[in-house]
């Protein structure tokens, strides 16, 4: 399994991006597919999740109402709409696949290469 993340950049303060993560090797279905963050220095931190057979999600309490998770299973991608960005959310982003919803970095079996998120004033 190969995941490919994608979408960041520089953006201002209150702007928007929007994550990509491709699943590639095999079907997408049955796993559940995280975003993390991680600044140097620091531990990789839960962003979100989706399950991509039932769309169950999970968020982190900072992204709440500025971040959307969601899943195109035909394309076996998962999104990451982030809107009302702050500069605390600069950070690098990674997607992560396994079999349990978690918010447990240490339980995601694959993941994708990361992509630079900056936020700027």
């Amino acid at each position: 399994v190969q995941l490919q993340a994608s979408g960041g950049g520089l953006v201002q303060a209150g702007g928007s991006l929007r994550l990509s993560c491709t699943i590639s090797g095999r079907t997408s279905s049955g796993y559940a597919v995280g975003w993390f963050r991680q600044v140097p220095g620091k531990e990789r931190d839960f962003v979100a999740s989706v399950r991509m057979t039932g769309g169950s999600t999970s968020y982190t309490d900072s992204v709440k109402g500025r971040f959307s998770i969601s899943r195109d299973n035909a394309k076996n991608t998962v999104y990451l709409q982030m809107n009302n960005l702050k500069l605390e959310d600069t950070a690098v982003y990674y997607c992560g696949a396994g079999l349990i919803l978690t918010n447990n970095p240490n339980v995601y079996d694959y993941w994708g290469q990361g992509t630079q998120v900056t936020v700027s004033s």
